[in-house]
């Protein structure tokens, strides 16, 4: 298992108590499709943990991978300008988060962020997230997701 998506399994466990099953493929799941292709499951399964710069905060949308983050409704949930936010610099999500892009996991984050989920998840059993690497995903119950995560369940689709 490659050293980063071991850290992620040993920090779920130690903080949650969480027995992570992670799941790598050498061809990588960097996008949803490539992970749902992997995992054999449907794209809308897949959480995608994204970066967003809003305003002066980094923030995590945990989306499905059916869909895309409507930054005007990310903007609207910080009251904040549409133009206020933007994906957010791989410096700063590295800095922030302790993780890279296309690893990021939705918990067991460096620093406590505001973390909000797709609606749209909770509709499915199990949702598949990344697990420290691009190649490494896990599943796991919405509802845990959100508990583990703080996060809250919102529109932000497009």
């Amino acid at each position: 298992m490659h050293e980063r998506a071991a850290e992620f399994r040993e920090r779920a466990d130690e903080q949650f108590g969480l027995d992570v099953d992670v799941h790598e493929f050498p061809d990588g799941t960097k996008t949803a499709e490539d992970a749902a292709a992997a995992v054999g499951c449907d794209v809308a399964q897949i959480a995608s943990a994204i970066a967003l710069a809003a305003g002066d905060r980094l923030v995590v949308v945990v989306t499905s991978g059916a869909n895309r983050v409507s930054m005007a409704k990310v903007a609207a949930e910080r009251d904040l300008a549409e133009s206020e936010v933007e994906m957010a610099d791989a410096t700063d999500i590295k800095a922030t988060l302790g993780w890279s892009i296309g690893g990021v996991p939705p918990f067991c984050h460096d620093s406590d962020v505001p973390v909000y989920m797709d609606e749209t998840l909770l509709d499915h059993e199990t949702v598949w997230a990344a697990a420290g690497t691009p190649q490494a995903v896990f599943p796991i119950e919405p509802d845990t997701l959100r508990e583990y995560a703080g996060a809250k369940p919102l529109d932000v689709a497009e």
